[in-house]
């Protein structure tokens, strides 16, 4: 095992960052002038180095290529007062990448290799972390099979990496969202509720059927009646219904457990005073809420999106339209969570971790 004073670190001859427009930064797409990278091999994690951000070498026949072991994770680093920086809620994410590295027969990594790592990496990149209202880097733990050959089986060898890269807002309007019916995401016994990278490969179609109509993302629903709601694209969700917070449940394992769904819900119950439900919730159910009035707000939660304002719903033929500048308990919520990343509001349960 290799201890977190060990991992090599080979600095960067120039940097990058004179380059960078901070007022312009479209998300995912810029990234800072260093990366870590880590091998396993022979039943171990060996070769953890610091280095700059670069391209690639691999073979045509790398096994991630073709059977699709890659999963990942996102987190954000922010900074705080006095110019430190924090991460936030980093264990969270580290957990549910080993849950997403056994579901896919990968290996766990080390606590030493990715909480502290990951703090070696944004220590030395520092100046990247944008200090404006919400922006902030964004970190992009991932792993991967490096076995070159053909043939389905796990592979015994693989790569773990970070990169980071600065970022504003992900959606900087409310959301037009289209209840999927045709394609399926996940069902139980699947991968729904791991963060691999084919959940995300194989949900691009109906996202892109869906913008073609003027929405900008997907409501998911179950594979077999196409009813019970589980998340949109890239977030968990929650609805409203007479002053109660609900939210689809776990259970089944055909959604992530969002480290940003957690926090909403600890906020809404231990701040607020709202009452959640994390349950089964029908599309009919939802339905039938709006007509009556009962339907107030719907909102998506996610590490990207943080808390993503719904001002359109639609169902079939069924359009749900919501006055987002009333959304009081999302946007209580939003300016709740960016408080605590800002260090302008006491971090009561120490989400925040300081690099």
């Amino acid at each position: 095992m290799i201890a977190a004073t060990e991992i090599k670190v080979t600095k960067a001859e120039k940097s990058k960052l004179n380059e960078m427009d901070f007022n312009h930064l479209p998300f995912g797409k810029y990234f800072t002038d260093h990366m870590l990278e880590a091998n396993y091999e022979n039943g171990e994690w060996k070769t953890v180095e610091i280095k700059p951000y670069q391209p690639m070498l691999i073979e045509p026949s790398l096994m991630a290529l073709h059977y699709g072991q890659a999963i990942f994770e996102g987190i954000k680093a922010f900074k705080g007062n006095n110019e430190n920086a924090f991460i936030f809620r980093p264990y969270d994410n580290w957990q549910r990448f080993n849950i997403s590295a056994e579901r896919m027969c990968m290996p766990p990594i080390p606590q030493e290799i990715f909480i502290e790592g990951m703090k070696q990496l944004i220590a030395l990149d520092i100046n990247w972390i944008p200090a404006k209202p919400d922006h902030s880097l964004y970190i992009r733990p991932f792993m991967f099979s490096t076995d070159c050959q053909l043939g389905v089986k796990a592979s015994e060898t693989y790569k773990f990496m970070i990169i980071l890269s600065p970022a504003g807002p992900y959606f900087a309007a409310p959301m037009k969202i289209f209840v999927e019916e045709k394609y399926t995401r996940a069902a139980p016994g699947g991968v729904g509720f791991a963060k691999n990278a084919g959940n995300y490969g194989g949900s691009l179609i109906a996202a892109k059927e869906a913008k073609n109509l003027g929405y900008d993302q997907v409501l998911w629903t179950d594979a077999v009646e196409h009813k019970w709601l589980q998340e949109v694209g890239m977030m968990n969700v929650f609805f409203v219904i007479n002053g109660k917070a609900i939210t689809p449940s776990l259970e089944e394992g055909t959604i992530l457990d969002g480290v940003t769904r957690k926090t909403l819900i600890t906020l809404m119950q231990e701040e607020l005073q709202i009452e959640v439900e994390q349950r089964r919730i029908n599309i009919d159910e939802l339905v039938d809420a709006f007509h009556k009035g009962l339907l107030s707000e719907v909102f998506g939660s996610g590490t990207a999106a943080t808390v993503a304002l719904i001002k359109e719903l639609r169902y079939k033929e069924t359009i749900m339209e919501f006055d987002t500048t009333k959304a009081n308990i999302a946007t209580t919520l939003k300016n709740k969570l960016d408080a605590i990343r800002s260090c302008t509001e006491e971090d009561k349960r120490g989400w925040m971790v300081r690099v």
